[in-house]
């Protein structure tokens, strides 16, 4: 029998699937604001947030612990705190305000690191949290006691779309990408909630495919404490990162340093992508009398990566005499032999010619 086909991305839900909403992704915590409402109980109703402590503040129950529960969680939890009050508590909770996501950007970023992103801040009375889930992650391995699932899902949307924080705002926020990131190998790993066994789960994204042909579905909404790694290439890859400069995931220019022999030595801004000859052209061209070409680039690793070759004009984009340039990077046109041997000259002459011109202002 012939599965029934699944319902597509922006497609109207039937109104049995519309009459209510479940909350069962969003893991809550400190400063996040909800609207309790216990039915027909005005007065013990109302918009209450999460405290520094993780403690929610409610009339009757008081102080309840209630982070690292989803909304669905907590309706449960309150529905048998206020069974000592209340006979069939009726609880309905939807989240008013979401705090601020703390993430970690990883692997071949710019600037690895942990950030804050801010979203929406305030829900509208007419707008629903649930907007635009989607599950893009299949195939991956939950971290948790040890086991492996062979199908797990992290939740999210787009930020068109839903305006919280997204992968491309994350990677953004790190300072973008380096010739060396790998778009189509991006991971989110994410923590489950208690009621999903807990642990962690992974999605993998072709983060590429957003850039290249708008392809949202792999842009998923991030959660606090996610986890964002951006793979590594072995090779530069440039037309991946001249795509990204044609985008705000990146800035739009870098900044390297010419000096030596050539017109005009100092900092030279260039867009992304630009190659180690087009940075000598941008700073004058070189002068008559040069040498080989000087590149130093320091490495995320410590290291220094030191390259003496002869200039070639001609040379192929991101080869080893012309490398694709990342911003800090060293250009230094050396001294030719006969340039070497004239400053050498001017240094030995300067002072006795300084000695004959004093000299002769006091000569008679």
């Amino acid at each position: 029998m012939a599965s029934p086909p699944q319902q597509k991305l922006g497609a109207q839900a039937a109104p049995t699937q519309r009459s209510r909403v479940v909350y069962d992704t969003y893991i809550l915590g400190p400063g996040d604001s909800l609207q309790i409402e216990l039915l027909d109980i005005p007065e013990l109703s109302g918009v209450f947030a999460i405290g520094p402590d993780g403690t929610l503040y409610l009339p009757r129950v008081r102080a309840l612990y209630v982070e690292g529960l989803t909304v669905e969680e907590l309706r449960l939890f309150l529905t048998q705190q206020f069974r000592a009050y209340v006979r069939s508590p009726q609880i309905y909770i939807r989240p008013m305000g979401y705090r601020p996501v703390r993430i970690y950007v990883g692997g071949e970023v710019r600037r690895p690191g942990y950030y804050t992103l801010s979203g929406v801040q305030a829900i509208d009375a007419d707008q629903s949290s649930s907007e635009a889930q989607q599950d893009v992650a299949t195939g991956s391995t939950a971290l948790g006691q040890g086991t492996t699932t062979t199908r797990s899902s992290i939740t999210g949307g787009s930020s068109s779309s839903t305006l919280f924080p997204t992968v491309f705002d994350a990677i953004r926020t790190a300072q973008g990408i380096t010739p060396f990131s790998d778009l189509s190998q991006v991971q989110v790993t994410r923590r489950q909630p208690l009621s999903s066994g807990g642990g962690r789960i992974r999605a993998k994204l072709n983060f590429l495919s957003l850039i290249t042909d708008g392809d949202e579905s792999q842009n998923i909404r991030l959660f606090d404490g996610d986890v964002v790694s951006v793979g590594k290439s072995p090779v530069v890859l440039r037309e991946q990162l001249l795509k990204a400069g044609q985008t705000n995931l990146s800035p739009q220019f870098i900044q390297v340093y010419v000096s030596g022999r050539v017109k005009t030595p100092g900092g030279v801004t260039m867009p992304q992508g630009s190659t180690l000859t087009q940075a000598i052209s941008l700073a004058g061209g070189m002068q008559l009398l040069k040498g080989k070409v000087e590149f130093v680039r320091f490495t995320r690793e410590g290291e220094i990566d030191r390259r003496l070759f002869s200039y070639s004009p001609g040379a192929a984009s991101g080869s080893p005499t012309n490398p694709i340039l990342m911003a800090g990077d060293i250009i230094r046109v050396q001294d030719s032999a006969l340039s070497a041997a004239v400053g050498v000259l001017n240094e030995l002459t300067g002072p006795f010619v300084g000695v004959y011109s004093v000299y002769s202002l006091f000569r008679p």
